[in-house]
């Protein structure tokens, strides 16, 4: 059975999209099956994952409306054990046909439970706010992982996140579990990402992980390509960070403890 993660945060340009291609893609790199869904109308993460939205004739849109069945939108991508669910423009229409169904605010969470017994993991890359695609996608999920810049800018409209991760919860009586946030664009010799980093850290009321993203050109240039870091340049800070947030993602499950990184970007400690 599938651990399902929405990756959110409500401000654009964030690391949510990289962090569902790259995390995604290590998870399989490490012989996890994984799928990958785009519930963003902008599709970068299909595109990034080297499905263009311009030649789909189904994506995601078409799934969750019966369209179409599930199966026959998940198209494999470039590594073995990773599939994706793409997106396409078509699912900005959604916000106006979700509005007058029942139960409008499940129609993810149905499909994805028709999907999870073949996945080990399945990541939900949301857009950048808080509509109705959002909150579908916060309660497909069993988990979030929220994606926070080291930038001053990226902590405003958090703790509105939290509570309305709390208010969904309550009252669509939902059980979603913040696993925690990953910082993002780091950078080390910067004084302002260090001191978001140690704010976040303090004051973050759930757990931070480990391994902090840093700012990384070939993070940047990867999605260009239409590849993963790890087919684009797996020797790279960015990708061999990514790998260390997937091992202790996994690690959670060996034995319930987060994992210690070094600080170098190397090896998990046990």
């Amino acid at each position: 059975m599938a651990r399902v993660i929405a990756i959110c945060n409500q401000k654009g340009g964030v690391g949510k999209t990289t962090t569902a291609i790259n995390l995604g893609a290590y998870l399989a790199a490490l012989g996890k099956k994984v799928l990958v869904v785009d519930f963003d109308p902008q599709a970068n993460a299909s595109s990034g994952l080297g499905i263009s939205p311009r030649f789909l004739k189904e994506s995601v849109y078409h799934a969750i409306f019966g369209y179409v069945e599930s199966h026959k939108v998940i198209r494999q991508a470039s590594l073995t054990n990773l599939h994706v669910m793409p997106s396409s423009p078509d699912l900005a229409g959604a916000l106006v046909e979700l509005i007058d169904l029942p139960e409008r605010e499940f129609v993810l969470k149905k499909l994805i439970n028709r999907l999870r017994h073949n996945y080990h993991y399945i990541l939900i890359d949301l857009p950048p706010s808080l509509s109705l695609l959002t909150i579908n996608g916060l309660v497909a999920a069993d988990e979030i992982l929220i994606p926070i810049q080291a930038e001053y800018y990226s902590l405003e409209g958090l703790g509105q996140l939290l509570e309305t991760i709390e208010m969904i919860n309550k009252n669509l009586m939902v059980d979603v579990k913040i696993i925690g946030a990953v910082l993002t664009m780091f950078d080390k010799r910067e004084t302002l990402s260090r001191e978001v980093a140690r704010e976040v850290r303090r004051h973050f009321p759930h757990h931070v992980y480990a391994v902090e993203i840093p700012r990384s050109i070939s993070l940047a240039e990867a999605p260009s390509f239409s590849k993963p870091v790890i087919l684009y340049d797996p020797s790279s800070a960015g990708a061999r960070a990514y790998e260390l947030l997937a091992r202790e993602l996994i690690a959670e499950e060996v034995d319930g403890q987060f994992s210690l990184l070094n600080s170098e970007f190397g090896t998990i400690v046990p």
